[in-house]
């Protein structure tokens, strides 16, 4: 899939293949919550900030209320903790667990 933002892109990188690359966070969840993923794949987030690539198993995770993400998940994905509070577009967000993302 082609990403619009760069700052709600995803990817799933596995042995032997392309990698997958998702527009926004939601999409990726979706795909390995319903058992897609290939064996051996690890999920990269961007940071909403920097646009830097994190493992999504290292990242923190954000929803927020009335966001327009490219796919209307409203999620955002930081480095950090100190990441998330710099950037001023998701303080009003809640905390989402990434145990609820990609369990």
């Amino acid at each position: 899939m082609a990403v619009s933002d760069a700052r709600y892109a995803a990817q799933l990188v596995a042995p032997g293949e392309l990698p997958r690359f998702f527009d926004d966070l939601g999409c990726l969840s979706t795909f390995v919550k319903a058992g897609r993923a290939p064996r051996g794949a690890i999920a990269f987030v961007a940071d909403h900030r920097s646009r830097e690539w994190v493992r999504a198993d290292q990242a923190v995770y954000t929803r927020v209320s009335g966001l327009r993400t490219p796919m209307g998940s409203a999620l955002v994905a930081h480095a950090s903790t100190a990441s998330r509070d710099r950037d001023a577009l998701v303080r009003s967000g809640a905390a989402v667990p990434a145990a609820e993302l990609f369990p």
